[in-house]
């Protein structure tokens, strides 16, 4: 059995937008999967190990990450952020096209952290800072060599600041492809993960993860997490009748 790596963004009560969840449905999601027989792991062992295995992931470093911590802490959940280097050197909100309506009523909620916070962040029992690149362009419509700056630059900067190895990586809007997964493994990253990734689990520059959306209750992720509706068969036919999670 893969793992189940869980893929989030913001967790806010005051941004009602697809890509947040509040802290009280991040609470019951994981605890039904708790309940449900899953072990928390960390990103290594989630990449590395077969099992009823859980982690969790936040995309993009919002601000509102920071309400997540007292849940995780509570429940013993490891989790990776995925943080752009270029946002952490100039802490701002999230430019990207998909959120440019949302910028003017909810700059605070789109806000990144900045150097400072994100080493606080990863200096907690559990938590640990990885590369959403440089500044969250979409890799493979990037050349070559722009493609291996937001690749490699994330990395190296954030091993600066972090003062230890970058092991990880998340594709921005969670997409990739031979050429991008190629320049990551040049890079030296272990895996990194896609959006919603390989689902055949074979392929660590690809890692398979689920969506978690604004308004998914807790039995719906229970749901989406199940093995079945994970595979590779169930993923092609949910893609061929224009299905998403």
């Amino acid at each position: 059995m893969r793992p189940l790596v869980l893929c989030y963004h913001a967790v806010s009560d005051t941004w009602p937008h697809q890509l947040s969840v509040s802290p009280d449905a991040l609470d019951s999601q994981l605890r039904l999967l708790l309940r449900e027989g899953y072990r928390p792991v960390d990103a290594a062992e989630a990449v590395g190990r077969e099992g009823k295995l859980l982690h969790v992931t936040f995309d993009d470093a919002f601000i509102s990450v920071r309400n997540a911590l007292p849940v995780l802490a509570e429940l013993g959940v490891s989790a990776t952020v995925f943080a752009c280097s270029g946002y952490a050197d100039d802490p701002r909100p999230l430019a990207v096209p998909e959120l440019a309506g949302e910028l003017h009523a909810h700059a605070e909620e789109l806000r990144t952290m900045s150097w400072d916070e994100l080493r606080e962040l990863d200096g907690r029992d559990g938590i640990a800072v990885e590369s959403h690149t440089v500044s969250h362009l979409h890799l493979p419509s990037l050349s070559d060599q722009e493609v291996s700056n937001e690749i490699f630059v994330s990395k190296r900067r954030l091993e600066e600041e972090l003062g230890r190895p970058c092991r990880f990586l998340a594709y921005p809007f969670g997409d990739c492809d031979d050429r991008v997964r190629a320049a990551a493994r040049a890079a030296g990253y272990e895996a990194a993960f896609g959006l919603p990734g390989d689902p055949s689990g074979r392929d660590p520059f690809d890692v398979f993860r689920v969506g978690v959306w604004n308004r998914d209750s807790a039995r719906k992720v229970s749901f989406k997490a199940r093995p079945a509706v994970r595979s590779p068969l169930a993923i092609r036919l949910r893609r061929a009748v224009g299905l998403t999670d």
